[in-house]
């Protein structure tokens, strides 16, 4: 049966509206909590609750990211640069790759999903629990001491999770490296360690801020604004996942435009 074009047109409206309807709504939500960061009284144990539950219980997921996407882009620069007599520039490639790409992004996405979902998903039964209503009949913000905290936990977070995975990826390389094409290990560490110049270094963590800030912007946007019972919370959180998702692509290919631009000048 073929869709009359009215209706896919309509279908399409609707989506374009409510794509505008979450950009504008986040966009104000970062207005409020940068205003409520600067102008309301800090929560500190939240904010170090936060710290916890969003880094410290990601650790195994973006250790575990890391030391994989590290042996696979070895064995495939190895196979590949073995075909032009390269293969002692695998350790230059791979360090250059995971300073300036894999290691700031591909941490930031999948911690992101993860970290994303999480906020929603809690964020979303307090919404429908009326919780938030709550807060708010008892005089405190819920920007304040809901959504500050997990921002600039995950502002704080990023970079540092991306530097872990960028020294777990480069290990797992130097120890694939060695065990499968019987590399030198000082001899693969020195050579990542040379193609990687400050410019590269800051280039690649200069952009996990911006993934951090996004990444909980949207999760406690999706989460303030679930409707429907367990039901809505499970469409808000399944929508917050696939956003994220592109939030950080789009982010990354802004941001990394941008950033080589600056530390190259």
């Amino acid at each position: 049966m073929r869709i009359p074009l009215e209706g896919a047109l309509r279908r399409q409206g609707a989506g374009v509206l409510t794509f505008i309807a979450h950009a504008g709504g986040a966009a104000m939500l970062a207005g409020r909590a940068t205003v409520a960061l600067f102008t309301t009284r800090f929560e500190l144990r939240q904010f170090l609750y936060q710290l916890d539950h969003l880094g410290v219980r990601s650790f195994g997921i973006a250790a575990a990211t890391a030391i994989f996407v590290g042996i696979v882009m070895t064995i495939q620069f190895a196979f590949s640069l073995e075909r032009f007599g390269a293969q002692d520039s695998v350790g230059r490639v791979v360090g250059l790759s995971e300073a300036r790409e894999l290691a700031p992004s591909l941490t930031a996405l999948v911690v992101g999903c993860r970290i994303g979902a999480g906020i929603t998903a809690e964020l979303g039964s307090m919404k429908v629990t009326e919780q938030i209503d709550a807060i708010r009949a008892l005089g405190a913000d819920p920007i304040r001491k809901l959504v500050v905290p997990r921002v600039l936990a995950g502002t704080v977070l990023m970079p540092l999770l991306c530097t872990l995975a960028l020294v777990l990826g480069i290990g797992s390389a130097m120890v694939v490296s060695k065990v499968t094409f019987g590399m030198s290990m000082p001899f693969f560490l020195s050579t990542a360690i040379d193609s990687i110049d400050l410019a590269d270094f800051l280039s690649g963590i200069c952009k996990t801020p911006f993934f951090g800030f996004l990444v909980c912007l949207l999760g406690c946007h999706f989460g303030l604004t679930t409707r429907g019972g367990t039901e809505g919370v499970g469409r808000s959180t399944t929508t917050s996942v696939v956003t994220v998702a592109i939030g950080v692509l789009v982010a990354d290919a802004i941001l990394t435009q941008i950033f080589l631009n600056l530390f190259e000048v």
